[in-house]
């Protein structure tokens, strides 16, 4: 018999060679149809795996992310398949799950291409392989045996097993179909009841832009037809969500090929946008003892080799820029970090004067690949709400936690209530990837872990997720769609004090270390926007619109009553504009719809006489005649509820 833990932390005997499936019936019948996936020990396996050793055993359905990883997975499979019987001689590279749906990256050829007719035809295929309930079956085979397979068939598999150890190497079947693949599938292919091809791409083999261009096709599947429908116009929804397009419409900002890719240009709307939201976040910023400073955004290589950054971000970004002094190089900022410690490090500190939170709106340069870039949420040039707080090892406590309050403040402000955190750990089995030493890694994972359960944060551990320099905790939010987005970050560095050999004088008169700590509530300016902009689709808290009202004179006639109301508005510090075009008022009324402005204000004849005004809310709700006093008040009242002040 074999004892087998189960996540509520109950364990059951079971005969040896027993599989997850029948550990599911044991369950429960009903459970178990719809277990399509399991974990054993932290090793992803099929339900038909057979189980030879006590262990704890993970069972999921469609519902949990690992399902659906597998599901996906296993419709990568099935893509692959209908790909080879549709396009005879293709030849298949790799094909992941992704957070929504999976792609199979493939070489079709010179002469063969995919475009949006065909996608029916290959929905069409995949239906058909997958109503044939063909089981998904694993079986291990020898690196010799795998090459003989591929070779003279497929150079980019033949890659793939150059580069992996013999022992490890592993073949799915299904149908008439044969992969390279390490395992973690559904048990047969009758499961998948619904296929969307979404779209085509270009991917580099390897991602490398000197290297052969694959078409990557992309689909998502589903267990039922109902929630591909439902997908499908959660899409539709999020199309019309699209930053891009919603910032051209509302004119908040704009790219030039002259200028240069994913370098953003902000227009007068959003550049008054991006300035309410830095002025919000520094008044909270004061508040929390925070100073600000001013940067280059250039620095001498020779800094960014000290930090690590020039290691990290060198080959693959902005080249060195060389000036009319022999050897003399400097690179466009890839992080604000290293500009940081050279200010701490301007002056002597003693542990009196400690912790010093220095804050800066930093722009930062890193060349993104250009078949990457996409809007405002990847750029080559961004500006981050940055600040790096240095302190004594005994106040890293306090100020973790202080920051964390700092960054659900500006969540809540901005409407961003449904939220869990990441930490992220470094990986124990690549530890190059990292600077610094392992007991620097343990004090600072220890010290986030430690913030999070005080703080009583519903948090994730995420390994190999840390930056090079240190663990950090990451917001994962999740939009109005229930996309999932990466926003503030807090990050605990013991390495960089040590590279900048910063110091401060203890009690004791000796010298010591402080610890960095590295934080952005809005991650970077870009990039929140942006997911503010699909999240509210354009509907800014009232407190951050553009305008907040709009005055519609029925004529020309009212133009000067019109004038008056927005002065008394402008007086008490309500952002409005008049409209006095030669226009009807319906047609008025629809534009400053689409332009989302909150209030549409009414004037003609009667509210002059009266010295009032009609209003309308966005969305068609009439708030009636009232007076611009009533009106103030009740813009304030609203503002005053969604932003509160920071204590």
């Amino acid at each position: 018999m074999i004892q087998i833990t189960l996540p509520d932390g109950s364990v059951r005997s079971f005969e040896k060679d027993v599989t997850p499936y029948e550990v599911a019936v044991d369950i429960s019948a009903g459970f178990a149809r719809n277990v399509i996936s399991a974990k054993f020990n932290d090793t992803v396996i099929e339900t038909t795996t057979p189980l030879t050793t006590d262990g704890s055993l993970t069972l999921y359905t469609f519902r949990d992310d690992e399902g659906k990883k597998a599901f996906w997975h296993s419709s990568a499979h099935v893509l692959a398949q209908a790909l080879e019987e549709l396009y005879p001689g293709v030849k298949l590279w790799v094909g992941p799950a992704i957070d929504n749906g999976f792609y199979y990256d493939v070489d079709l050829g010179e002469e063969g291409t995919i475009s949006e007719k065909d996608f029916k035809s290959i929905e069409t295929k995949m239906i058909e392989i997958a109503r044939g309930k063909h089981d998904f079956k694993m079986r291990d085979v020898s690196k010799a045996e795998a090459l003989s397979y591929y070779k003279g068939k497929n150079e980019y598999k033949v890659d793939l097993i150059d580069n992996l150890e013999d022992g490890t190497i592993s073949f799915c079947d299904h149908s008439t179909f044969t992969d390279l693949c390490r395992g973690g599938h559904i048990p047969n292919t009758g499961i998948i009841k619904a296929v969307k091809i979404l779209s085509v791409a270009g991917a580099y083999y390897k991602g490398d832009e000197k290297n052969k261009q694959l078409t990557r096709v992309y689909g998502i599947s589903f267990p039922k037809q109902k929630e591909l429908t439902e997908y499908l116009e959660l899409l539709e929804e999020a199309k019309k969500r699209d930053h891009r397009k919603l910032g051209k419409e509302l004119e908040l900002f704009t790219f030039s090929q002259r200028v240069g890719q994913g370098l953003p240009l902000w227009l007068p709307k959003g550049a008054a946008l991006r300035e309410r939201l830095e002025n919000f976040l520094k008044a909270a910023q004061k508040k929390a003892g925070y100073e600000m400073v001013v940067t280059p955004h250039i620095g001498q290589k020779e800094l960014y080799v000290t930090s690590g950054h020039y290691a990290k971000y060198g080959e693959d970004s902005f080249q060195p820029i060389a000036t009319p002094s022999e050897g003399e190089e400097f690179l466009l900022k890839p992080m604000n970090c290293p500009h940081h410690c050279e200010i701490y490090n301007s002056k002597p500190f003693s542990y009196k004067e400690l912790p010093k939170r220095y804050a800066e709106f930093g722009t930062v340069y890193r060349y993104e690949q250009s078949g990457e870039l996409h809007g405002l949420t990847r750029v080559r040039g961004f500006t981050q709400d940055d600040a790096h707080i240095f302190c004594t090892p005994d106040q890293l406590d306090k100020e973790f936690k202080d920051v964390i309050d700092l960054v659900l403040y500006v969540f809540g402000s901005l409407g961003f209530e449904n939220f869990t955190a990441q930490v992220s750990l470094r990986d124990p089995e690549n530890l190059e990837k990292y600077i610094g030493s392992d007991e620097n890694w343990q004090k600072a994972e220890e010290a986030i872990l430690n913030a999070a359960k005080d703080k009583g944060l519903n948090y994730v551990v995420e390994t190999g997720e840390a930056a090079f320099y240190g663990p950090k905790l990451d917001f994962m939010v999740k939009d109005a769609l229930g996309r999932q987005w990466q926003l503030g970050t807090i990050q605990v560095d013991y390495n960089l004090p040590e590279r900048f050999d910063l110091a401060y004088k203890g009690s004791d008169n000796e010298m010591h270390r402080p610890v960095m700590i590295h934080r952005a509530p809005f991650g970077s300016m870009e990039r929140f926007i942006a997911i503010l902009l699909e999240h509210t689709g354009g509907n800014f808290p009232l407190w951050l619109m553009p305008e907040q009202a709009i005055i519609l004179s029925i004529s020309e006639k009212y133009e000067k009553y019109a004038e008056k109301v927005l002065i008394s508005l402008e007086n008490d510090e309500i952002r409005a504009l008049t409209d006095n075009r030669n226009e009807t008022v319906g047609k008025k009324i629809r534009e400053a719809e689409m332009q989302k402005f909150p209030f549409m204000i009414i004037v003609g004849e009667q509210e002059e006489k009266d010295n009032t005004i009609t209003v309308r809310q966005h969305g068609g709700e009439d708030l009636g005649t009232i007076s611009v006093e009533d009106f103030v008040k009740i813009v304030k009242e609203r503002i005053s509820k969604s932003l509160k002040t920071f204590k």
